[in-house]
């Protein structure tokens, strides 16, 4: 069943910049192989949902298996009979634009 998902995982009580952090987290998204956008605030994650629920826990974990209080945030689309999602929704929204 095809999934989206925005997340956004970060690391609790590590100072001001995150950066460092969330660049390991998102390195495990990208190398999922799943289609993936990240943005300032969240990073969507798009397919089936045993696959995105997977890539969620590893890029979770690769923070809190360090001993690092991780905070997420999920919000997700399960749309069934439809793909690509993450760029469709974006193009009809362009079309009334």
């Amino acid at each position: 069943m095809n999934t989206l998902v925005a997340i956004a995982i970060a690391p609790v009580g590590q100072g001001d910049e995150l950066a460092q952090d969330v660049a390991q987290v998102v390195k495990v998204i990208r190398e999922s192989g799943l289609p993936s956008k990240t943005s300032s605030m969240f990073t969507e994650i798009e397919g089936p949902w045993d696959q995105v629920m997977e890539v969620v826990k590893k890029a979770t974990f690769v923070l809190a298996e360090k001993g690092i209080r991780t905070e997420l945030v999920l919000k997700a689309d399960i749309r069934p009979g439809y793909e690509d999602t993450m760029n469709k929704k974006i193009e009809r929204m362009n079309h009334y634009l």
